[in-house]
């Protein structure tokens, strides 16, 4: 099976390590530390008892990758994208997410059902489906082309890793084209996906295998953006560094909003 099969079939793939990779890794994690220990970026990012730095978008880089005067993103994985999945993609502003041992806590002003949900479920969800309004129906604002992880330490693997349920990206493109097809694209985005969205996910809880993701530096990932994926608890008794589970996640925007169940 050929890596975009197996991309389009699982819903996810993991790329081996890659020079030019680790190379960007080592020459980012300078600015992310200062950034970990910014008191303004603690005060907005930090949620769940501390214990999760959210960090979106908060990573300086250019388009093409680069921070300051490092390298640009680049390697087996870049080319994979530019070639099968998204060509000409520009980088939009990478999230700092870092995991703490403890995680998850509650949050204040956090529902206990939304907490269980953290707890219980990995939090799992879609990116780019907000919440909108007193109700918060989920409406498709942010349509990304793919989630990327780039690891930047080395951490356990059961220090709160990514998870993906795989094969829910066809189970989600099932459902929400079945909605969807009924409305002008242009209206998609104030199409409230709240209860097809919850349906799918339902579904795919029952249907599909949940996997964990776990990779080091030099080594990365590519999410569908139609994967059901969260963060699982932290059970690690500790990182092999001593510190929080820092990834850098890319998530670049769809120009075109029709080809999102693509």
């Amino acid at each position: 099976m050929s890596v975009k099969s197996e991309f389009t079939k699982k819903g996810w793939s993991k790329f081996c390590f890659d020079k030019n990779i680790f190379n960007w890794t080592k020459a980012v994690i300078p600015t992310c530390k200062k950034i970990e220990k910014n008191k303004e970026h603690i005060q907005d990012w930090m949620r769940c008892g501390d214990t999760w730095f959210v960090g979106v978008n908060i990573l300086d880089n250019d388009q093409q990758g680069r921070v300051s005067d490092g390298p640009i993103l680049s390697g087996g994985i870049i080319k994979f994208i530019k070639k099968k999945i998204l060509p000409g993609v520009n980088w939009d502003r990478g999230q700092l997410s870092i995991m703490y041992k403890g995680y998850p806590k509650i949050t204040p002003g956090e529902t206990v059902a939304s907490f269980k949900f953290r707890l219980n479920r990995d939090a799992a969800h879609i990116d780019g489906l907000l919440p909108i309004g007193p109700d918060r129906h989920r409406m498709l604002r942010e349509p990304h082309a793919f989630v990327l992880g780039v690891p930047l330490n080395v951490t356990d693997q059961n220090a709160s890793p990514m998870v993906v349920w795989e094969e829910s990206n066809i189970i989600i493109r099932e459902y929400f084209i079945n909605l969807l097809s009924k409305y002008d694209v242009n209206e998609w985005g104030r199409t409230d996906l709240t209860q097809c969205y919850q349906e799918a996910r339902r579904i795919c809880f029952e249907k599909c295998e949940r996997v964990i993701v776990h990779a080091v530096p030099g080594e990365t990932y590519l999410v569908h953006r139609l994967t059901l994926h969260g963060v699982a608890p932290w059970t690690a008794k500790r990182s092999v560094t001593g510190e929080g589970r820092m990834i850098c996640y890319f998530r670049p925007p769809l120009k075109d909003v029709s080809q999102w169940l693509m």
